[in-house]
């Protein structure tokens, strides 16, 4: 696939073989790391209701490469959770991308690659935007930009996402709903449309369980507060205005909530120029159903090889 001779993808029970952790200090907050490999510098950025442990069946073959750094998201598993504020700007995707900004300074990589799912993946988009002479590339899972979702909002789309809009209710509303039962929530949550939880690791499982607290799913609902009022408002002033610089990969699930009420690549290229996508054979969750297909998209993207999805059973 890649002319860069590619690492047979590792199989391992453990979640993040090989890397080590660290807390690093941004300015608001106090980020969860997990980094190993060598070579150019990788961000992986997980989503809802994830923590980078989502990333655990590709991120050790892709250290074999490069270097990985993985973070959990501020409100997100084992980051700290600032408090809430009126506006939401606390949790705006800016705002978790000047975390990420910061712990790649922190480990001195001025310029890097970023990989982002669901969330991550708006946070990425954001970061693109913020600051294009730091992100080299910019790989996609399984979403199309937040501006297209919001403005194009249909019945199918809103009856899958309904949660964008109860999470967004205000405070404490959905917080004390889903606190009444959060395993059950969790599994919910979790369990897409025709997919299942069999996707996931018991490993993985448990550590997404384990993360689902009450303080988690405050940050949560700030995220989606912000996402429907100041992020919003950030992509309708860049609209028509400014797109992303550097090259963008977008890939999705054929049978995800993106894949079947959107067009992804119609929807990217009002965004970026230099674009490639495809759909997958999966739901929402590609990293962890069909690693298999992603590690080695993500390996040909990020070496500045194109990208052919082998295995396939749709048209893209």
């Amino acid at each position: 696939m890649s002319t860069i001779s590619m690492p047979p993808l590792k199989s391992s029970s453990s979640l993040m073989e090989g890397f080590r952790r660290e807390t690093v200090k941004t300015r608001g907050a106090e980020i969860q790391v997990a980094i190993a490999g060598e070579g150019p510098p990788l961000l992986l950025i997980h989503g809802n209701p994830l923590t980078l442990v989502s990333w655990h069946k590709i991120a050790p073959s892709l250290a074999q490469g490069f270097t990985v750094v993985a973070m959990d998201l501020r409100g997100y598993g084992d980051s700290s959770k600032p408090d809430g504020t009126p506006d939401h700007s606390a949790y705006t995707f800016r705002a978790m991308g000047e975390d990420a900004f910061d712990v790649m300074d922190h480990f001195g990589f001025e310029k890097f690659a970023v990989a982002g799912h669901d969330r991550g993946a708006r946070v990425a988009f954001r970061m693109a935007l913020d600051q294009p002479q730091r992100v080299t590339h910019l790989a996609a899972l399984d979403i199309v930009p937040t501006h297209t979702v919001l403005t194009n909002v249909t019945m199918g789309w809103g009856l899958e996402s309904y949660h964008w809009f109860f999470m967004a209710q205000k405070a404490p509303f959905p917080e004390r709903l889903i606190g009444a039962d959060l395993d059950y929530y969790i599994h919910y949550k979790l369990n897409k449309k025709g997919v299942g939880l069999e996707i996931f690791t018991p490993e993985a499982m448990a550590e997404y369980v384990r993360c689902t607290t009450n303080e988690q799913i405050h940050a949560v609902c700030e995220d989606y507060r912000a996402t429907v009022t100041l992020d919003l408002a950030m992509d309708k002033a860049d609209f028509g205005k400014r797109k992303i610089e550097c090259p963008v990969l977008v890939l999705w699930g054929s049978n995800s909530h993106c894949g079947r009420h959107f067009q992804p690549i119609e929807a990217w290229s009002e965004w970026a120029d230099n674009l490639q996508g495809s759909a997958i054979p999966t739901g929402h969750y590609p990293a962890e159903h069909r690693p298999d297909l992603v590690y080695p998209a993500f390996w040909s993207f990020f070496h500045d090889e194109p990208v052919r999805i082998q295995d396939t059973d749709v048209e893209t």
